[in-house]
């Protein structure tokens, strides 16, 4: 349902993404609107720079190829016409720019209606999309509503976040069939063996949406006696990221607070080295664990599962889906969250 919607609005954030408008034949308009939202956001959240904004609407426009879109509503017969009356919601995080599209393009592509309550740090975007989305399909305007204030009833929910809030969901909205996603990582597992461009690579993986994203690798596991000057030399050319004031004071107090408890960190003057078991990091610091067997390294991340996002690593490693370098950030559109597929939920509402 509604391919063709999403296949132009595909073209449109290419061309807000690169600024060149023909396109998008017959929605220009609309294409230098959302391009203007890139450059102006980050006045109200100081995270979303024009740079990842623009970032988020490349990822955005290869997912939303013709080819994708349309291997995707044939291998889920989307395209068959039929409508769906239930109102799904979904609650949107606001890590990253745009983090709740994938959840919008599978609940109208699924015919179902849309109810949306945005993020406050990403309410702009996302309404500016929605906007954009009825504009292309104009009976989409009674199938698409946002929650401002006002509660919207709805059937199902999609609902992602905390830990925290993540238990609050489950016991608000437990009566209701729902998706509830809570905290994962991406990780990234080194052999040693890796060239100067997989380090640039994976430079994109860790500080893209400066580190903010679940996708976003926040530890590597390197083998035993693993030489960290080859990872930081790998990564320098990300050194500008502590022109973003938010990221610096982030990684100035972690600085200070692990060098008060005498932890065994390396530093290269913007991003932390952290030696720790822990799989999620906070911004500016990325955990390192060294491995000595493959193999078992393998079996932990099995069992870990349910906490990884994505491992990146172009290593064998039995048992477990990788990513390539420089890709945890552009998930394919049959790639759901938490491995969760969420169009196999959204049709079971018709029963």
């Amino acid at each position: 349902m509604y391919s063709d919607t999403f296949i132009i609005l595909g073209k449109i954030f290419a061309a807000a993404a690169d600024g060149d408008f023909n396109g998008c034949k017959g929605f220009e308009q609309q294409a230098e609107a959302l391009a203007q939202c890139a450059d102006t956001v980050h006045s109200s959240n100081g995270w979303f720079t024009p740079e990842f904004v623009k970032m988020q609407f490349r990822s955005l426009a290869e997912m939303l190829s013709e080819d994708s879109v349309n291997r995707f509503a044939e291998k889920y017969d989307l395209n068959n016409g039929k409508l769906c009356n239930k109102k799904v919601k979904i609650i949107a995080a606001g890590n990253i720019p745009l983090v709740c599209f994938h959840d919008i393009l599978c609940v109208l592509m699924s015919g179902c209606r849309l109810v949306v309550k945005p993020s406050s740090k990403d309410r702009l975007l996302t309404h500016a999309v929605l906007e954009i989305i009825k504009q292309i399909t104009p009976e989409l305007k009674d199938r698409v509503e946002e929650e401002d204030g006002e509660r919207i009833p709805f059937d199902a929910i999609i609902a992602t976040g905390s830990n925290n809030s993540a238990r609050y969901f489950d016991y608000y909205f437990s009566k209701y069939p729902n998706i509830i996603r809570r905290n994962r990582s991406s990780v990234a597992v080194i052999s040693g063996n890796e060239s100067d461009e997989d380090y640039r690579l994976l430079a994109d993986d860790i500080f893209a949406y400066y580190g903010l994203g679940c996708r976003s690798v926040s530890k590597i596991y390197v083998p035993e006696g693993f030489n960290y000057d080859t990872f930081f030399k790998g990564i320098f050319h990300k050194s500008d990221v502590m022109a973003n004031a938010k990221y610096a004071d982030n990684y100035t107090y972690n600085k200070a607070i692990y060098l008060m408890s005498g932890a065994d960190i390396l530093d290269n003057g913007f991003v932390l080295l952290k030696k720790d078991t822990g799989l999620s990091s906070p911004v500016g610091v990325v955990f390192a664990e060294e491995y000595h067997d493959v193999e078992i390294l393998a079996k932990s991340l099995v069992q870990n599962a349910d906490n990884l996002q994505c491992v990146v690593s172009n290593t064998d490693l039995q048992g477990v889906n990788t990513v390539s370098f420089g890709l945890s950030q552009h998930p394919a559109i049959d790639d759901f969250a938490d491995g969760i597929d969420t169009i196999e939920f959204l049709k079971s509402l018709r029963n």
